[in-house]
């Protein structure tokens, strides 16, 4: 079971990942958001960032869909995120080495192309 501890600490193990200061947690390469804490909305009430669960970028929308209809039990969206590659995460439903691909797949996608090489180079 994973938590926003894991979050940040496989985050911040990637190159040029920057924090930016919240409540929960948000981590960009970049400049892109490739991680961060689910900001909640209930109706009527003011916004919570929820660090129980991690927004993901993902990529497209295929892979989106596959995520969300393979494994609905782990990924969710709302309809706030309808057209946008992203997907929520519940932390409580994976494991550490699983959040660390999702998280280094995320990260992936967002670095500048040089960066995301030198790194796959490297490993």
């Amino acid at each position: 079971m994973a938590d926003a501890r894991d979050v940040r600490r496989l985050a911040l193990s990637l190159p040029h990942v920057e924090e930016i200061e919240c409540d929960g947690f948000d981590f960009r390469v970049g400049g892109k958001g490739f991680v961060w804490s689910y900001p909640e909305r209930p109706p009527g009430q003011r916004r919570r960032l929820r660090t129980d669960i991690a927004v993901l970028f993902v990529g497209d929308e295929s892979e989106k869909q596959a995520l969300l209809l393979g494994e609905p039990s782990v990924f969710f969206t709302t309809p706030g995120y309808d057209g946008w590659p992203l997907v929520m995460l519940r932390l409580d439903e994976v494991d550490v080495e699983r959040l660390a691909e999702l998280v280094t797949d995320a990260w992936r996608m967002r670095a500048p192309a040089g960066l995301a090489a030198d790194f796959d180079g490297n490993r």
